[in-house]
């Protein structure tokens, strides 16, 4: 992201989006550490304190992320969306027959700005895997194939989130709970999040990579560290996403309530990366063809 930002605005560019895209990753590692707390709370019955249940899931999400590249990674990515599907279909089934909301549906609601918008924040957040794709492409035999990796991760991404969201809001009603593997009975919680293990930590394990490698190729672009297997070159990553990781706990334990750390990262960050920035990069790679045919035409006014 921070290369996209020197070819369209220079070095002030790169610096800016470079800033903001680690910013925005750690964020959402923190995120994943408030996410283990409380699937670890809810699957023990708060069998201890919420900050150890958070510093297990920083160590582990540590050690996770220590492999240099994300070859190992993509095969827990297999895990994660196989553990993903089955937590939400647990939450599915577990809603539809208990119907905590008494099947009341509310198509408009009186509400205040501030949880308005929290609403749209959140759901900003759900396509804010934006900040992540160049450093995907960058490991790619074939780049060109991210676009049809691109188009598959969108088509299931955006059906998933329409089904789950649509019938879990059927039937559990306005008391849907945020994260919504909490929305059924506590037996079936603790089952959809014991399923949802893996994804709440590989996913974050994903993000800890992105930022590390991208402080890690910063320090050492050009020079032999970057392809050297030697132990200070180890042990210079093992610090890096140490220091990335134990931020990302702070910031879990400074903001703990999920919903509102979502919102956080969302206005801060998500919503440029996963709106703003996509429609500039556009702009700036078709500038001077905006009104050359009939499709140039609708693509700028998607854009604008």
């Amino acid at each position: 992201m921070a290369d996209a930002g020197e070819v369209m605005f220079g070095s002030i560019g790169r610096e800016i989006l470079s800033l903001a895209q680690l910013c925005m990753v750690v964020f959402i590692m923190g995120s994943h550490i408030l996410t283990f707390s409380i699937m670890m709370n809810v699957i023990t019955e708060h069998a201890t304190c919420t900050i150890i249940f958070g510093f297990v899931g920083f160590a582990i999400q540590w050690v996770l992320t220590l492999p240099r590249t994300l070859g190992s990674v993509a095969y827990m990515s297999i895990a994660s969306f196989i553990s993903i599907i089955a937590a939400v279909m647990v939450t599915m089934v577990g809603v539809s027959i208990e119907r905590p909301g008494n099947g009341i549906v509310d198509l408009t609601v009186d509400t205040t700005f501030y949880k308005g918008f929290m609403g749209i924040t959140h759901i900003i957040f759900a396509y804010a895997g934006h900040v992540a794709f160049f450093g995907f492409i960058s490991e790619l035999k074939k780049p060109e194939d991210f676009v049809k990796s691109l188009w598959l991760l969108q088509g299931v991404d955006t059906t998933m989130y329409i089904v789950v969201a649509v019938v879990i809001y059927r039937y559990a009603g306005i008391d849907v709970a945020s994260p919504a593997l909490g929305s059924t009975g506590p037996l079936l919680q603790k089952i959809a999040y014991g399923l949802a293990a893996p994804t709440i930590v590989v996913a974050g394990v994903i993000n800890g990579h992105v930022a590390a490698k991208f402080i890690f190729v910063r320090l050492f672009r050009g020079k032999d560290m970057m392809s050297s297997k030697s132990f200070k070159s180890w042990l210079i990553w093992g610090f890096i996403s140490f220091v990335l990781w134990a931020i990302a706990f702070l910031i879990a334990e400074a903001i703990p309530v999920f919903g509102d750390l979502l919102g956080v990262v969302s206005a801060l960050f998500a919503s440029w990366f996963t709106y703003g920035l996509s429609g500039i990069f556009w702009l700036f790679m078709n500038r001077g063809r905006y009104t050359e045919n009939s499709r140039a035409i609708s693509s700028q006014h998607a854009n604008d």
